[in-house]
């Protein structure tokens, strides 16, 4: 192992940020006070701002070795002054990498390593498209409301005053002025669109451009718009410095630089200052395989290690869509009071937590009052309510369980820790179309090799764990069958809403067991109870003499997995265990339509329906219903979280799911187990 080194700061950012003391940290430093530097291996110094010069008067004084620490090239959701934590470091012991006065680390690296290796080159294309389909920047905390100018104009790209990045990459404020008449002169006829920094925007430090700038071809966007966005629009990209020069290269841009960037003098851009000693060619994905595979230091959150580019954008990714879907805040309703404090960490956001109003009327005046969204658990959701929000110009959103859900059941008051929300319907509701819908058939055509190869490794591994979306029951095996085919018959909850909404003429677990039997008179029938209907919580009971003469087997309190690793065939109504045998490549029949009926990977005896034309194969399937459409929470961290995270804490157990229920809750769901005979009182 190797042996550690201490680290002498002169900032208070070093001692007491937690987040860069722990990347420090694990990067084999520790922090030390620069009090008696003469006791430290080196000094650490972030950036260039005034404060660093006694980190660098010391390193100088001392003979000290300098490392240079900054934020890696995606940071957070938002700016640092908001408070977001940074997800990784750019630890450089040569110079800073905007430093063009000499060479540092990074510029060694480009100059020097083997960038083109088919591996790397690989990952790089792989990472700058989920970058583009993302939306990801080094902050990404933009609004899916906020328009891109019509596109055809120039981007022109501010910074703000006094950034180190523009002093030390050659540059000056006087460069800005010049950027600005040199797009004028070079496209006389163009819209010129002045890019405002996102601190700037947010009021924290000044930028170049202002009012004054402007005339009858020349704009300011200040709006917080999705960059990527803002780069396919335009027809070229002036900058100094800025990251967004480097990200417009791999938009497909060659942005002309005024400034001597890292990005600078490697073949990729129309360098007004060209930096001498920088000769060699490199494609874009040479150069995002050095600046953003190879170079930083990323720290995953939620696993509190050391990680590679790919976890960081897949986290960074989940965090920015929650924040987005989050900004406004909500005005909940439909939702039982134990859920209250799990939704509202799921769903706090730059507009606050949302509110909670079990009234359907107050809940939508009180959203068209406060400018929020309506969120309405699927189930309590009725015409009326839907009818009213949408004469009073409410947003409303539906939500529900997400399909990795807890190790445990709902009634035992386990928050989930997936959540899908829909603007669209419902996905157990296939009477209108739902979001999942929507990104089943989009994924069809459309899915990405690099999110092909995440969903199938995504479904692999949740097989490889036995993850199912409650996780409860015991491994009871199902007797042997020696030469008849094994059908699995997943009991369901009958007053479920997916059995309201998705089913016709066969809607209890009676009528579907008779059509199993009289659909396979040979096979092996195993009839597994729904948790909640074994133990008397909700209606659905099968009556032990039409079990006897129905079913081969009933897997009382079996595991849903095991249930499923022992069967040949799946045969149910609505169940989410169709689509988790998909998942184990089992045959599946479906009486009604569930979310993933009707896209031909299923034998359908129910109703279809036309919109469902397309025909995704399974990893589409599995991206848009476990990637795309669900949101997850780890309440570890209290971050949002890509499924993989989920995955990993419920192959740990419920205390890595989520916090453990109140002491009132578990009374709360004690008495309601004791209680189980009046269960349907409490649930008219």
């Amino acid at each position: 192992m190797a042996s550690r080194r201490r680290l002498a700061v002169y900032s208070g950012g070093f001692l007491f940020d937690r987040r860069i003391r722990r990347i420090l940290h694990l990067a084999g430093w520790d922090i030390v006070p620069g009090l008696r530097p003469s006791r430290a291996d080196a000094v650490g110094v972030w950036g260039r701002r005034p404060v660093a010069r006694r980190g660098l008067w010391a390193a100088r004084r001392f003979g000290l070795p300098l490392l240079n620490v900054e934020d890696a090239f995606l940071r957070s959701v938002r700016p640092g002054p908001s408070g977001d934590r940074p997800l990784g470091l750019l630890l450089d012991g040569a110079a800073m990498h905007y430093d063009a006065g000499q060479p540092s680390d990074l510029e060694t690296l480009l100059a020097t390593a083997d960038l083109e290796r088919a591996d790397l080159l690989d990952r790089a294309r792989d990472g700058i498209d989920f970058l583009r389909r993302h939306g990801i920047s080094k902050y990404s905390d933009w609004d899916p409301d906020a328009q891109a100018p019509d596109p055809g104009y120039v981007l022109v790209i501010d910074q703000t005053r006094g950034d180190a990045a523009i002093s030390h990459a050659g540059a000056s404020a006087a460069d800005f002025a010049a950027m600005l008449d040199a797009a004028r002169s070079a496209y006389p006829g163009a819209r010129i669109v002045l890019r405002t920094h996102p601190v700037t925007a947010s009021g924290h430090r000044r930028g170049h451009f202002g009012p004054q700038d402007c005339d009858a071809r020349t704009t300011i966007c200040a709006d917080p718009v999705n960059p990527w966005a803002l780069l396919e629009g335009a027809i070229a990209v002036h900058a100094v410095s800025s990251q967004l020069g480097f990200e417009a290269i791999l938009a497909g841009h060659r942005p002309v630089l005024f400034g001597q960037p890292f990005y600078a003098g490697w073949g990729l851009s129309d360098d007004r200052k060209p930096v001498a000693r920088r000769g060699k060619s490199l494609s874009r994905e040479a150069l995002f395989g050095g600046a953003m595979l190879e170079y930083p230091v990323w720290y995953d959150p939620h696993r509190d290690r050391l990680t590679d580019f790919e976890t960081v954008a897949q986290a960074l990714a989940a965090q920015a869509r929650a924040w987005r879907e989050n900004r406004r805040s909500f005005v909940c309703t439909g939702m039982k009071p134990w859920k209250h404090k799990p939704v509202s960490d799921f769903l706090a956001g730059a507009g606050g937590r949302p509110r909670f109003e079990n009234d359907p009327a107050r809940a939508v005046a009180l959203a068209a009052r406060a400018g929020r969204d309506l969120l309405i658990w699927a189930g309590r959701e009725t015409p009326e309510l839907r009818a009213a929000a949408e004469a009073s110009g409410v947003r409303h959103w539906r939500v529900e369980d997400g399909f990795l859900r807890s190790v445990g059941l709902g009634a035992q008051l386990l928050p989930a820790a997936s959540l899908v929300l829909d603007d669209l319907g419902i996905y157990f509701d296939p009477n209108r179309e739902s979001r999942l819908e929507r990104l089943i058939a989009k994924a069809a055509t459309g899915l990405s090799a690099p999110e092909r190869r995440r969903a199938l490794a995504l479904a692999e591994a949740i097989v490889a764990a036995r993850i199912t979306k409650y996780n409860v029951g015991r491994g009871a095996p199902i007797p042997a069958a020696p030469g008849r085919r094994v059908v699995l018959v997943p009991g369901q909850v009958e007053d479920d809403a997916s059995i309201r909404t998705g089913t016709t003429d066969v809607a209890t677990n009676l009528e579907l067991l008779r059509r199993a039997r009289a659909h396979f008179p040979d096979a092996c029938i195993v009839f597994k109870p729904h948790p909640d209907v074994e133990i008397g919580l909700r209606k659905g009971a099968v009556a032990e003499a039409d079990l006897a003469r129905l079913a081969d087997h009933v897997a009382r309190d079996a595991s849903a997995a095991e249930a499923m690793a022992q069967a040949d065939v799946i045969w149910t109504m609505t169940s989410l265990m169709g689509f988790e045998a998909l998942l184990r490549g089992r045959e599946v029949h479906c009486l009604g339509m569930p979310f993933y009926a009707g896209w031909g990977l299923t034998e359908d005896h129910g109703q279809t329906h036309p919109r469902r034309s397309a025909r995704p194969d399974l990893a589409a399937l599995v991206h848009a219903a476990l990637i795309a459409y669900p949101r997850y929470f780890d309440a570890e961290t209290g971050l949002a979280c890509a499924p993989e995270v989920i995955l990993e804490r419920l192959s740990a157990g419920q205390g890595a799911v989520s916090r453990q229920a109140t002491r009132r809750h578990r009374i709360v769901a004690a008495l309601q187990y004791r209680l189980r005979g009046l269960a349907p009182l409490w649930r008219r």
